[in-house]
């Protein structure tokens, strides 16, 4: 794969370019998945291609293939550079660069068991004996599991002599239980909604999750909603667990800091942000307990947006978001980087494969964990507690907001009192971060991930990841996403 990328590098060189670089990529994928007591979704693909990225006449020019003969190879450079001078005709003003190192370098992301050394009868066997599981309890009316691998090789070759080669692996594992009665569907699933939970890790984390012991109380707890109380509308406070405040970093915080949306060049599927460049310093996001990182590096964990280098050969970094509650920085690429005076990109670009071009894509966007003990941000005289996702809501600002969870229970003087169905919340970015008044400690803390974000016209469906420990927030406003 490095001859390839550097064959392609140097097709793309010899045309003049201001700049270029090239991504090389291998991926293997396996997907596997149940419904009630059979498969329902087993599958394996590979791919390899490359994209070749060029700087010319002051516009970018991108082509991809996976014809990799010489030819196929040469046409693609080619095509680049007819793209990027197409781009002359109506662009603005030139791209520029904040300036970057050479770096050559090789990574591989840590996996003890290789997943796709694992049978793929014995992974299934591993889903069919939690499908039975979930199922033992008749009111149980559909259960789902599913399985997911994938790894990825990428060789990066660019003119400024960076040759780097990256290995990741990535696993994800969760099941759901729904039950159907009097004309209402409840839904638990576990460890997370839209898949479970998802690392940069190999088959160990399937073991890592307990699965199979989880599934009795899942389903115990699906059939168990139909009986309980609607959730009261008013104002409370709310407690949120882990895996729920993690999808609230993601669309409050993750979203609007994407600095292509704050400058208008993107605007697909996620809309733009409330966070223009005149607030950076100022707003006061949260309240002075919160802390918010952009981290790719992998001291930070084995998330989905855990790297060595980004897709623009930038080193992985660690970058304050939010300190103290002040809005103090951007994700950002090396032409917004430049755009903003910033001296480097803090390393955010990525594609979610070979025929894509790299966008700012969300890393690691973290709420560090707080000083609280778990008891302390239960410590309520009346609130609610809310816990895995069911549906979420927000404007194409990234500002108002409304989320639905699968189970809630209410909260009174610090224990956790009766089981609430139907549970959600509403509010406004700021606002709701700024009521923030505990954050549980190290020991309480997730790194989450969230493999299915979408962003980018074509749509680029990437993994991001979220760490969080439950968090109390006073006063927001609840119930009323659902039907009593």
């Amino acid at each position: 794969m490095k001859d390839l990328a550097l064959q392609a590098l140097d097709a793309a060189a010899r045309r003049g370019v201001t700049y270029a670089d090239v991504r090389a990529i291998e991926i293997r994928d396996r997907e596997i998945t149940t419904k009630n007591g059979k498969a329902g979704h087993v599958s394996g693909s590979e791919s390899l291609g490359l994209g070749i990225r060029v700087l010319a006449f002051g516009c970018w020019g991108f082509a991809a293939t996976d014809d990799l003969t010489p030819a196929g190879i040469a046409a693609a450079a080619a095509l680049a550079l007819d793209i990027a001078r197409a781009g002359k005709a109506a662009h603005k003003r030139d791209v520029v660069l904040a300036p970057e190192g050479k770096y050559e370098a090789q990574w591989v992301s840590p996996c003890a068991i290789d997943p796709f050394s694992i049978p793929v009868d014995r992974q299934l066997a591993a889903l069919l004996a939690i499908d039975e599981a979930l199922r033992r309890n008749p009111g149980v009316t559909l259960a789902e599991t599913s399985m997911h691998f994938e790894r990825r090789r990428q060789v990066f070759a660019s003119t400024l002599g960076s040759l780097i080669d990256q290995t990741r692996v990535q696993s994800g594992a969760g099941f759901s239980a729904l039950s159907y009665k009097n004309g209402e569907i409840q839904r638990r699933s576990y460890p997370n909604s839209f898949g479970g939970q998802y690392q940069l890790k190999g088959y160990e984390l399937i073991d890592e999750l307990h699965l199979l012991e989880n599934a009795p109380r899942i389903a115990e707890e699906a059939v168990a909603l139909h009986a309980a109380d609607q959730c009261p509308e008013g104002e409370f406070d709310l407690i949120l667990d882990s895996s729920q405040l993690a999808l609230q970093i993601h669309e409050s915080i993750g979203h609007p800091i994407e600095l292509d949306r704050v400058l208008g060049s993107e605007a697909n599927y996620a809309g733009m942000s409330f966070l223009t460049l005149d607030r950076l310093g100022r707003l006061e996001y949260g309240s002075e307990i919160v802390n918010v990182v952009c981290d790719a590096r992998p001291v930070h964990g084995p998330g989905l947006g855990t790297f060595a280098f980004d897709d623009e050969g930038v080193p992985a970094q660690s970058n304050d978001i939010v300190r103290g509650g002040l809005f103090v920085g951007y994700m950002t690429s090396r032409e917004t980087a430049a755009a903003v005076g910033a001296g480097r990109s803090n390393g955010c670009m990525r594609a979610d494969g070979w025929a894509r071009l790299p966008l700012i894509r969300m890393t690691n966007v973290s709420l560090l964990p707080g000083d609280q003990e778990l008891e302390e941000v239960f410590d309520a005289r009346s609130g609610i507690y809310m816990e895995t996702n069911r549906s979420w809501s927000i404007d194409d600002k990234r500002y108002n907001f409304q989320f639905g969870c699968e189970i809630g229970w209410e909260v009174r003087n610090g224990k956790r009192k009766r089981m609430l169905k139907n549970p959600s919340y509403s509010g406004i970015s700021t606002d709701f971060w700024n009521s923030c008044v505990a954050i549980a400690g190290r020991e309480h803390w997730t790194l989450w991930g969230v493999p299915n974000c979408g962003k980018g016209q074509p749509e680029q469906v990437m993994g991001t990841g979220h760490g969080a420990s439950p968090a109390r927030f006073r006063k927001i406003k609840t119930g009323g996403a659902y039907g009593g």
